[in-house]
């Protein structure tokens, strides 16, 4: 019987389409996301990335974004105020 084992994308490699920033980084933590956004913002930086390159490196740091973004909307949705004195009305959003 054939042992199979499975490998975990790490943000950090730029391993073409099936590394999991294709997918937008759905599977990362904001502090994953974060990091593998810092870094593919880096390498966008670099004098000497191949043209070919760039339009690839720009999607996945685009996926790292939007992960994060979509991260911190979640908490923003479930951190609401709630006056206990009017009860009657539902918790709320909280403006900044």
């Amino acid at each position: 019987m054939a042992k199979t084992t499975t490998r975990q994308s790490r943000p950090d490699k730029g391993d073409g389409p099936g590394n999991a920033c294709s997918a937008g980084g759905s599977d990362l933590s904001y502090s994953e996301a974060q990091t593998a956004l810092e870094l593919a913002l880096a390498q966008l930086q670099a004098p000497d990335l191949p043209v070919e390159t760039m339009g690839e490196l720009y999607q996945r740091a685009r996926g790292y974004a939007d992960r994060c973004e979509q991260l911190l909307n979640q908490v923003e949705q479930s951190i609401n105020l709630w006056d206990p004195e009017q009860s009657e009305t539902a918790p709320y959003p909280m403006e900044p």
